[in-house]
């Protein structure tokens, strides 16, 4: 332990330049808690990345990173579109590029694929070593299909609150009949980047944010400032709307029951009761239907995102499965 705590530590912020296929590259905002360990000894714990959910950032994660990272090397990093990231323009299938970038970068499709291999390639370029990966929200499908990337460099998966997205066209089944007769013109109207603009301005505004985490976080606990500045302040980018643009056109990608049939690491569930969005039944559906996962724990008073909302709990539990790997 001695040697361990003479390392230099990681930086506690940085930028990491994403290089594409293409050529082109894209600035990926992250930070990281903890001594690094060297990936080629043995016997120490896998570090933990932590993948935000939509509209969030790596500072969604202020209250766990700090205890994570005193029991292993965690990183939080933000998804392409969103916090400190490269904000492409959104290009939707069928479109051309329009010559005004948002932030000077290409346009680009948003999807699972594109933030489940940034999130893999992140993994194998700066963390280094076994990973546990843990995801909010989309931040949980982003997860499973990086952890289908990484095969065997990921130790496992927890997904909090995974998102369910019931707006994807394979969840029609599910939805009310009514719903297929107005998809065609729901489709076209969000595809409309005036349209996509404007709703996001108007829910990018401080009241606004704070009156959607009340239902986020039944509790109330944690709503504070800080909150809702870390939340707002990215939404102030020149880029951030096509971000939104490109998520709300989500319409037939990755879903998290099609990822657990094939995962071949485990999964662990933790999920808040009272959550508004991704009902806690699901989560029992998924803790029967599929052998990989392997633990579910729920949080009685929590809501979306009980990382935040109860700390101490989700930090605790974090801990306790880290110690299976």
């Amino acid at each position: 332990m001695a040697a361990t705590t003479q390392r230099s530590p990681v930086p506690a912020e940085a930028l990491w330049t994403w290089k594409q296929a293409d050529g082109s590259s894209l600035e990926v905002a992250w930070q990281c808690h903890g001594v690094p360990d060297r990936p080629e000894e043995t016997g120490q714990a896998p570090a933990i990345v932590l993948v935000h959910g939509f509209g969030a950032s790596s500072n969604h994660w202020r209250h766990n990173l700090p205890v994570l990272g005193e029991h292993s090397r965690t990183y939080a990093l933000d998804l392409i579109g969103f916090g400190a990231s490269s904000q492409p323009q959104a290009l939707l299938p069928g479109e051309r590029p329009a010559s005004d970038h948002a932030d000077g970068s290409e346009a680009l499709t948003y999807s699972f694929d594109l933030w489940g291999l940034q999130v893999a390639d992140f993994c194998k370029a700066v963390v280094k070593g076994p990973v546990l990966l843990v995801g909010n929200s989309i931040g949980g499908v982003v997860a499973l299909r990086a952890a289908q990337l990484l095969e065997r460099q990921c130790s496992g998966v927890v997904l909090i609150d995974c998102a369910q997205r019931l707006m994807d066209d394979k969840q029609l089944a599910t939805q009310p009949a009514w719903m297929a007769w107005i998809r065609p013109l729901l489709k076209t109207l969000v595809s409309q980047r005036w349209l996509s603009t404007a709703l996001f301005r108007n829910a990018a505004r401080p009241s606004v944010i704070r009156s959607v985490l009340k239902q986020a976080y039944p509790s109330g606990d944690n709503v504070d400032d800080q909150l809702v500045e870390l939340l707002y302040k990215p939404t102030q980018r020149r880029g951030a709307a096509e971000a939104f643009r490109g998520f709300i056109n989500l319409f037939d990608d990755h879903l998290a029951p099609e990822l657990l049939k094939s995962m071949q690491q485990p999964v662990d569930l933790i999920w808040g009761q009272r959550d508004p969005w991704e009902p806690v039944a699901e989560a029992h559906n998924w803790a029967e239907r599929f052998s990989c996962i392997k633990s579910l724990n729920v949080l009685p008073n929590a809501g979306h995102c009980p990382h935040d909302e109860d700390p101490e709990k989700v930090n605790s539990l974090l801990i306790d499965l880290l110690g299976n790997y």
